[in-house]
């Protein structure tokens, strides 16, 4: 008798099922596109094009400004290393009233790097046995060489130069870098170390 029930009620469920659906899915049509669609352009939705370097010809510098001295070195110094160092990637400096294709900025500053350096001092242990000092490598007798490390750490004031290349005619960046160098004492010296910064820094460029 169970075994009825339970099937008749297994038969109404699967007539229930066959049922019509009362629910009935709608939707409302989509708004009409505005006009202004069909032209507009949306640049976010793709990538940007790669920049051409190769059309940057010329420069000046950014706000007619040279750049800012320092105690350790002369504006003059800073300007004359930025220069050549962009002169020997093919960019010309402008001094009329045309339109060049980059403006440039520079700095230049001092700042103290912690650096450390690790010694490894040998000794050789207590022995006995034919050989030097009672230690003998190759022949009879016991002996032991050790060695322990030393870290120190010290100070030192390194050069660190940065350039900045911006388009000249949307204002926006294209190229930055810094690099730095060690310090130097003469004048002399100190021309060379600024040099040398820029040149790092202007290594990559242009990017490849």
């Amino acid at each position: 008798m169970n075994a009825r029930s339970g099937l008749l009620l297994m038969c109404l469920g699967l007539a229930a099922c066959q049922g019509t659906n009362p629910y009935v899915a709608t939707s409302k049509p989509l708004p009409p596109a505005p006009p202004q669609a069909a032209t507009t352009f949306d640049r976010s939705a793709y990538p940007a094009p790669p920049r051409d370097y190769g059309r940057y010809r010329s420069w000046a510098w950014l706000n007619g400004r040279l750049p800012p001295g320092t105690a350790w070195a002369d504006s003059a110094q800073v300007a004359e290393a930025v220069s050549n160092a962009l002169d020997q990637r093919g960019l010309r400096p402008l001094h009329d009233n045309r339109p060049a294709d980059l403006f440039v900025s520079a700095a230049l500053h001092l700042e103290t790097r912690l650096r450390q350096v690790q010694d490894d001092y040998g000794y050789y242990g207590g022995g006995y046995g034919g050989g030097y000092g009672g230690y003998n490598r190759y022949g009879s007798g016991y002996g032991m060489y050790n060695t322990v490390p030393i870290v120190r750490t010290y100070e030192e004031q390194v050069v660190v130069v940065r350039v900045d290349l911006f388009d000249a005619g949307t204002g926006q960046p294209v190229w930055s870098a810094s690099a730095e160098t060690s310090n130097r004492s003469s004048q002399s010296q100190r021309a060379d170390a600024i040099r040398e910064a820029v040149e790092k820094a202007m290594a990559a460029y242009p990017p490849s």
